[in-house]
């Protein structure tokens, strides 16, 4: 199989920094390394990314929801698909070939059809079927003639037997007479005598063994009656053994409650249905049942996990799914280490400044590559996104100077767009609460405890306000089913540079009021001049929580 590119991606429920960094990181690989990487988010856009998006003309990554090791990730065996028309002996050839004991049967385009296994074909040789069964398996002349080895001197090789039954014509014709039937085969030596009665009693067609002559009288008299015949230099015995090898698989072969898997299945469901089932091939086909090849329990030891390299995030909780099963290659953060594990040691860029898209940049000048307007553009976006133009406690002087030499080369006023932007992303109308509370929302761990801290930006208060009643209700209904055990909701007044904070979970209330030293007001906490996320709230959260455990 092909090498596949490499995914970057930002973390769950993205903002404009995992977005936009994820794209320009991807476009750096590929400058490199054409078609190395591919960007990829793991969320739904807000309206902020979508307008800066937009605005830059640049193309939305594809939605990706988990990084579980997939069937199209396996190296799965190519087998060949056959037409169901060859014979059970081609098909038996394929097999000793090919080295496999299952053969995926396929139509003219490519739809899975059936599969025929060696154990078919041991069956159709064990057991005992009448003399009819070439008729009842319409078997192709063609196949007769491949199988015997022989030559078609009369009749078209393209029609089928539909009836008749095989016979030898190994006795003195008034015996045979007795015998033979309309459109019967006639396996028989060179007798002439014998041909031309089995011709006049109406045989469809006659087999001669030991490349016997065909006398002329018996090859007009054939054509006359429409008769085909075939000579080999088989003799009769083998003829009769070999015959049953011309039937076509389809006759033999499996179309009903097929075992296939498809390419997005991941390995963890295949596995189960594969203990549960004695076959040693199963077909993978896609969604319309086109026919890809086939895959065994043995391909599973050679697993190829998807590779990711992982921007704006370190930590599992904000991961996407199955980052467990994937094969991390590289982590661009600007965030406190997490718990994210690795199974081999990976390159890992983390500094203190205030957004990931700062960081590519500076890989951009390090390897000595262009940035275009359009790059520029968006790196330029997720730094006025992620310091709130500079505001942010979280900003660097190292982010600001990026952010303007990014302006200029994306030829845009920072206020203006900055202005344009926020506009666009606070507008929270037409939101539910589900879509409120998970746009930006992250999960951390401190010990065995699990918080989550959404924020919610606007540069309109009253609107902010009218957001504060909808989570209430909404976090306080569904805080029992979720996975966290404290919820914390920042209502961010970007204008004010403010942000109120809503507390849930047992004690959640206290343990704010003690980190920012604040009376709060039932659940409320009024915080003024924090407006940063990573670097005022977690950060205070995490230490009064560590206390406590």
């Amino acid at each position: 199989m092909n090498q596949t590119p490499i995914i970057v991606v930002g973390h769950k429920n993205p903002d404009t920094d995992s977005v936009c960094s994820a794209i320009a990181y991807a476009n750096l690989k590929n400058q490199m390394t054409p078609d190395s990487c591919i960007p990829k988010r793991a969320g739904n856009l807000n309206n902020e990314t979508n307008f800066v998006l937009n605005y830059f003309k640049m193309h939305t990554p594809d939605l990706i929801e988990d990084v579980n090791t997939q069937v199209m990730d396996i190296e799965y065996r190519k087998t060949p698909g056959i037409k169901n028309t060859i014979s059970i002996k081609e098909a038996w050839n394929m097999m000793k070939e090919l080295d496999v004991v299952t053969l995926p049967v396929v139509t003219r385009s490519n739809m899975l059809e059936g599969i025929i296994t060696i154990n078919d074909i041991a069956k159709s040789y064990m057991d005992v079927y009448d003399n009819n069964v070439l008729a009842m398996a319409k078997t192709p002349y063609s196949n007769l003639v491949d199988v015997l080895e022989g030559n078609l001197i009369a009749g078209n090789p393209h029609n089928h037997i539909v009836n008749g039954k095989v016979t030898i014509g190994a006795a003195n014709p008034h015996i045979i007479e007795n015998l033979i039937e309309q459109d019967d085969i006639m396996i028989v030596g060179d007798r002439v005598d014998t041909q031309i009665c089995g011709i006049e009693m109406g045989v469809g067609c006659l087999i001669l063994c030991l490349n016997a002559p065909v006398n002329p009288l018996v090859l007009q008299l054939a054509k006359e009656r429409e008769c085909s015949v075939i000579t080999t230099k088989l003799d009769t015995y083998t003829v009769s053994r070999l015959i049953n090898q011309s039937i076509p698989v389809k006759y033999f072969m499996r179309k009903q409650h097929l075992v296939t898997f498809q390419l997005d299945e991941t390995v963890d469901a295949i596995k189960e249905i594969m203990s549960k089932k004695r076959h040693r091939d199963f077909p993978i086909v896609d969604d319309f049942g086109h026919y890809y090849g086939m895959v065994s329990r043995r391909n599973l030891l050679a697993l190829r996990k998807k590779k990711v390299i992982l921007v704006d995030h370190n930590e599992k909780s904000q991961a996407v799914d199955g980052i467990e099963d994937a094969e991390i290659c590289e982590i661009i953060d600007h965030h406190r280490l997490g718990a994210l594990q690795t199974i081999s040691p990976v390159y890992f860029r983390n500094q203190p400044v205030g957004c990931t898209a700062t960081i590519i940049y500076q890989m951009y000048q390090e390897n000595n590559q262009p940035v275009s307007k359009e790059i520029a553009g968006i790196l330029c976006a997720a730094i006025l996104s992620d310091t709130l133009l500079f505001r942010s406690p979280t900003c660097t002087s190292l982010d600001e100077a990026t952010a303007r030499k990014l302006a200029d080369i994306a030829q845009i006023d920072m206020e203006t767009f900055a202005m344009e932007m926020f506009e666009a992303g606070s507008s929270l109308k037409n939101k539910t609460p589900e879509q409120l509370f998970n746009q930006d929302y992250k999960a951390f761990q401190v010990d065995t405890l699990n918080i989550g801290v959404s924020q919610i930006s606007s540069i309109n208060q009253r609107e902010l306000n009218h957001v504060a009643d909808m989570m209430q209700e909404y976090v306080t209904t569904n805080l029992p089913s979720m996975a966290t055990q404290l919820v914390y909701i920042m209502l961010t007044n970007i204008r004010d540079q403010s942000s109120t904070l809503l507390a849930f979970g047992n004690d959640a209330e206290k343990y704010a009021a003690e980190a920012f030293g604040v009376e709060p007001k039932e659940n409320i906490c009024i915080l003024p001049g924090v407006v940063s996320r990573k670097k005022q709230v977690v950060p205070a959260l995490v230490s009064r929580l560590q206390e406590e455990l």
